[in-house]
């Protein structure tokens, strides 16, 4: 596919003229004006009426391509050369009004057989709401093209990344992963209040909770995936859990084994940084045959317990030996509900860090170390 050039396209059927005019001519600002009827004025040629795309068709969506297809009549189908293809993200009416337009993406595309791959990270995204519209287009000798009128206006959704994508984003996070240092307990810090209420009203349990939007935005586990997040970070001096904690001063702490064994199965979720120096690993724990388990097994790559780059479990003299990973922060989710009995819980005598807290944190586009060649 090409980018049309903007001066032989009709006006697109979704787009206002202001998110246009930097780079159109006064004859395609005219004709966006007057709703995208055809006009000698435009450079696009007046001859017999080209077939209107009708019943379009999206499948085969993935998070940066999809397939298109419509009906048309027949007649005068042979002289159809081109498709223009409209494609914009739909309007997202909570969003920054003062913030720039997303740019329409106009493609022309050759009148290959239906349906037809579109396909390009630079204008698709993951987990992205998307409207299409297609003309057919007739080129003429001199250049310009003699165009029918516009299709309905479709709406569809891309996917997230698939386990080919997150195998990308796997082995980019292990070059920078480091070396590995034993840990003994997993441990997760809340406000006084939560661990209150677990104990009163949910039978003295944390109970899983859906996952929030941070990290990649094509990550198959945010707001699906439901658990019970913990940290296993340690001092590289002291080799236990950091004072500080930006969640709260409270912290439950759990023998790393109660949660992570040999009938525990280790998944990669994703990588990500918030335009800083630190990077983050989401690395999920399910209990074999368990609802997260079953999950994870058809959307993460699983990963071998007692040997990858971020977080391990090995038998050394009959007792179960931890590491994880020093160079990256992870952060643990384990899929199953987590009774307080199993763990103690303190109040920490660090600070409460805000600053570093990775709630619905968004992933820094532009970071070479944690982005792959698909949408962000």
């Amino acid at each position: 596919m090409e980018v049309p050039r903007t001066g032989h396209s009709a006006s697109s059927p979704t787009s206002p003229c202001e998110d246009m005019i930097k780079n159109l001519s006064l004859e395609a600002i005219q004709l966006c004006d007057r709703e995208g009827n055809k006009s000698q004025d435009s450079g696009i040629a007046e001859m017999e009426e080209l077939p209107v795309p009708q019943n379009i068709k999206i499948n085969n969506i993935t998070c940066d391509s999809f397939k298109i297809s419509w009906d048309m009549d027949s007649k005068a189908k042979e002289r159809i050369t081109h498709y223009f293809i409209d494609l914009n993200k739909k309007e997202n009416k909570n969003s920054n009004k003062f913030k720039h337009k997303d740019v329409p993406t106009k493609l022309v595309a050759k009148a290959v057989p239906l349906p037809m791959t579109v396909r390009g990270h630079w204008f698709l995204s993951p987990r992205t709401e998307y409207t299409v519209a297609v003309q057919t287009a007739a080129k003429q000798s001199d250049g310009d093209y003699a165009v029918s009128e516009w299709s309905e206006i479709i709406e569809f959704c891309t996917a997230d990344y698939s386990t080919v994508h997150l195998t990308q984003l796997l082995e980019k996070a292990e070059v920078i992963a480091g070396r590995m240092l034993k840990f003994s307990v997993f441990y997760r810090n809340q406000q006084k209040e939560y661990f209150d209420h677990a104990r009163q009203a949910q039978n003295n349990k944390m109970l899983p909770s859906v996952k929030d939007n941070s990290g990649s935005h094509g990550s198959p586990i945010s707001g699906k995936l439901e658990g019970v997040f913990f940290s296993c970070n340690t001092e590289f001096n002291t080799g236990k859990p950091p004072q500080d904690s930006p969640y709260g001063r409270y912290r439950f702490e759990v023998q790393a084994e109660v949660l992570f064994n040999t009938k525990t199965n280790l998944y990669f979720g994703d990588f990500y940084c918030m335009y800083t120096a630190y990077h983050y690993v989401i690395l999920v724990l399910a209990p074999d045959g368990s609802p997260g388990d079953e999950f994870c097994k058809q959307r993460l790559p699983a990963l071998d317990i007692a040997d990858n780059r971020f977080l391990t479990c090995t038998e050394e003299d009959g007792q179960l030996v931890f590491h994880h990973a020093q160079d990256v922060i992870l952060e643990v989710i384990y899929t199953d509900p987590v009774d307080l009995s199993l763990g103690t819980v303190a109040e920490i005598s660090g600070h409460q860090l805000m600053s570093l807290s990775t709630v619905n944190a968004k992933k820094d586009p532009s970071c070479k170390t944690c982005n792959i060649s698909v949408g962000r």
